[in-house]
Formats: C-alpha cells, sequence, structure tokens
C-alpha cells in the first residue's frame, strides 16, 4: 500500500503531526491516536518455536468477535471501548461524544479515513466537536504508520496476548480485558 500513496501528502502529514506532538509535550494540547482492530479465537501466530517432536495445538475457530476501537497518546493513555458488534459510524460517533466529555484541554484526534470516519453523519459531528476543544486531523491516505494506536494493535496481538487467550471466547475476552485495563502500567509502548 505505501506505493499508492501521495509521499508529498505523507511528509506533509508527518511534519503536522510533529508540531502537534512538540505543542502535546509543552503541555499546550493533548494528541490522540484513535482506530480499532477485531479480535477473534483465530490466533495470529506468525512463528512458534516448540521442542523437537512436540507440537504446539491451537485448535482455529472464527466464532465471535470483539471489536476494540480506543483513544491512546503517547504517555500510554487509553480509553477503550469494547463491542461484539460490527462498528459503525453510530458507534464512532457515541464513543467521540463520550470521550469529549472528559477531556481537560484542547485536544487533536489522529485518525485514517474509513469510511465510517468519513460518513456524512460523522463529518457533521466535526464543528460541534471543534466548539468543545476536540479536532480531527486525517492521516494522508495509505500511511498507517502515522497512526501509533496501530503499534497498540500489534503489540496486543503478537506479543500480549498469550496462546491460552485462544482456547475460547470466554479466554479471549478476560485476557483482553486484562490487557486493555493494565495497559499503561504492565504494558507499556515506549514511544521514541
Amino acid at each position: 500500500m505505501k506505493g499508492k500513496r501521495n509521499e508529498k501528502e505523507f511528509r506533509k502529514k508527518q511534519e503536522e503531526i510533529k508540531g502537534l506532538e512538540e505543542r502535546r509535550e509543552e503541555g499546550e494540547i493533548d494528541v490522540q491516536y484513535f482506530d480499532g482492530a477485531g479480535f477473534n479465537e483465530t490466533p495470529c501466530v506468525p512463528y512458534a518455536y516448540q521442542p523437537r517432536n512436540e507440537n504446539i495445538e491451537i485448535t482455529p475457530s472464527k466464532g465471535r468477535t470483539l471489536n476494540v476501537i480506543g483513544f491512546m497518546n503517547k504517555d500510554n493513555d487509553f480509553t477503550p471501548f469494547v463491542f461484539e458488534c460490527t462498528i459503525d459510524s453510530d458507534i464512532v460517533i457515541a464513543c467521540f461524544e463520550n470521550f469529549i466529555k472528559n477531556i481537560a484541554q484542547e485536544t487533536y484526534v489522529i485518525m485514517d479515513n474509513a469510511p465510517i470516519h468519513k460518513s456524512k453523519k460523522f463529518l457533521s459531528c466535526l464543528p460541534e466537536w471543534k466548539d468543545k476543544g476536540l479536532n480531527v486531523v486525517f492521516l494522508s491516505a495509505y500511511s498507517p504508520e502515522l497512526n501509533l494506536i496501530e503499534i497498540l494493535w500489534r503489540k496486543i496481538k503478537y506479543e500480549w496476548l498469550p496462546f491460552a487467550a485462544y482456547a475460547s471466547f470466554q479466554a479471549l475476552t478476560e485476557c483482553l480485558e486484562d490487557i486493555l485495563l493494565n495497559f499503561g502500567s504492565q504494558h507499556i509502548i515506549e514511544f521514541e
């Protein structure tokens, strides 16, 4: 996908985010990264090590999916919302409405251009949120590496979820809940 993006737009957005982060470091504003990810009983196992002549077995099962959407900043502050339903614009708007109640200063939310983020209904909320101190910054197309919450989803799927989480939907729910509740204390991302 990197080859599809407009490199000039990417660099411009990268500089804009850098400027916002500098203002955040000075305490002028807050910068949050917003996105979502789905988790189900099919494990993300790119490779595994095992003793010779022993098998590591996990019975994959599509089953139900936990969809997590949330707001995260570089201080490892995270506001997650978990759903078993499909995420649509109404749900994203409700999460923004809930999140905005707790902002303490001008806040910039960096997010991608998913169709539910660019729906007429979502876009119609932007002026009201801006009046309340929340500004939405859309990323340039095909630049997920600028949305730092993507690091969180990778950490959860490839490092923090134990094999035992895939034994059942109940186990997945409990392990994921533990990670989400302990992000920022037991589970930390070191940002540069």
